[in-house]
């Protein structure tokens, strides 16, 4: 499978992006990195706000190769995008779901069920997940770096 399998299958759009909306989601994706960080956060909210961080850089992968994930399942594609947008391994593509799921269940389930530990490990892997999608913006479209 490819991103243009996926395309034809549905599950995501074409799409022109711009420099000013790379760095727009970036500054996101920066904000939610610092927000993650402040102190006396409940794990489930540390665990929240790192997870959006992780997903918009997933985001911003994809708008380089030219294309959004659809409506439907837009989380799902994000995060299994980035086997083709940064060369991510399986393993964290995995990781990264096992968080989107103990997410779900702090946002809309019950409170409390994360750990430090877990939120903790969702803000290296929003870090190591950002830096990735940097690093491969500045080697493969630094056109859309506005740096």
């Amino acid at each position: 499978m490819s991103l243009v399998d996926w395309l034809g299958n549905g599950w995501l759009v074409e799409h022109r992006t711009s420099a000013q909306e790379i760095g727009d989601l970036l500054a996101v994706v920066d904000r939610d990195m610092r927000d993650c960080a402040v102190p006396g956060l409940s794990p489930d909210w540390r665990l929240n706000i790192a997870y959006n961080a992780a997903l918009q850089a997933g985001t911003v992968a994809l708008a380089a190769c030219g294309y959004r994930a659809s409506r439907e399942a837009h989380h799902y594609w994000g995060i299994e995008s980035l086997v083709f947008t940064i060369g991510a391994e399986s393993s964290l593509v995995r990781r990264f779901d096992q968080f989107q799921k103990k997410r779900n269940i702090g946002e809309y389930d019950r409170a409390g069920t994360i750990s430090d530990h877990e939120a903790d490990e969702m803000v290296a892997l929003a870090q190591d997940i950002r830096d990735r999608v940097k690093s491969r913006l500045r080697s493969n479209h630094p056109n859309l770096l506005g740096e």
